[in-house]
């Protein structure tokens, strides 16, 4: 069973940057395709970044040039870095795992998940 733990959220002011940690169990990382969403109060969940073999990367429009997803494969650790932080990006954010296939924006194609971790961003 796929265990997926993020880390690293927190209240940070508009402008600037957070690290979230999605710490995986088994050796996954090298191998699915990880990703992140987001959800926001009153908002359906939404697609934030994705990551697959060997280094492909996808963003949503909203924080391209912003956000920047990687992974280190020898901690089974994804990474999403995220800049220039304005307050819509305030969410709980969501590690995803999908098995080996292609990339895919829909919650529906992730089978693994994590609790989530809480990002605010004040003005």
């Amino acid at each position: 069973q796929v265990q997926l733990v993020e880390s690293g959220g927190g209240l940070v002011q508009a402008g600037g940057s957070l690290r979230l940690s999605c710490a995986a169990s088994g050796r996954i990382v090298g191998l699915y395709t990880m990703a992140w969403f987001r959800q926001a109060p009153g908002k359906e969940r939404e697609f934030v970044a994705a990551i697959r073999s060997p280094s492909s990367t996808y963003y949503a429009d909203s924080v391209k040039g912003r956000f920047t997803i990687s992974r280190d494969n020898a901690k089974n650790t994804v990474y999403l870095q995220m800049n220039s932080l304005k307050p819509e990006d305030t969410a709980v954010y969501y590690c995803a795992a999908r098995p080996p296939a292609g990339y895919s924006p829909l919650i529906s194609e992730y089978n693994y998940w994590g609790q989530g971790t809480q990002v605010t961003v004040s003005l």
